[in-house]
């Protein structure tokens, strides 16, 4: 239950990217997939995770150029690939001026590891 209390703080809690990026894939709008955000697996908290996929979206604000945090993404990042999870990161600066590029990355990911969403009949158009 201590991680559902965690994870809804941190929701409450969005950046400005997260905001945007939530606004792209919150109920199925990226092209019928599920996601679901500050999901937690293991001792992290995934920013945007989708089940079908095996897919983990996480932004970056500056404070991530650190030493110490960089090493912390690192690890978190190995431990995702341990399990079979493959994470696509982002520096939320990005988001402001390459959107689309940054989209169609994250649609190449989906279809590379899962073609299709597991319940196409749920896709909104």
């Amino acid at each position: 239950m201590a991680k559902i209390a965690r994870a809804r703080v941190l929701r409450r809690k969005a950046t400005w990217a997260e905001k945007l990026m939530w606004s792209w894939l919150r109920d199925r709008r990226f092209n019928g997939w599920k996601f679901r955000r500050q999901h937690p697996i293991g001792p992290y908290y995934i920013d945007f995770f989708c089940e079908e996929a095996r897919l983990a979206i996480e932004l970056d604000g500056s404070g991530h150029a650190f030493a110490d945090k960089l090493a912390r993404d690192r690890e978190r990042e190995q431990f995702l690939i341990r399990i079979g999870i493959k994470v696509l990161r982002y520096a939320n600066r990005r988001l402001r001026v390459e959107k689309q590029t940054i989209r169609d990355g994250i649609f190449r990911a989906l279809h590379e590891r899962a073609p299709r969403p597991a319940n196409p009949d749920r896709q909104r158009a």
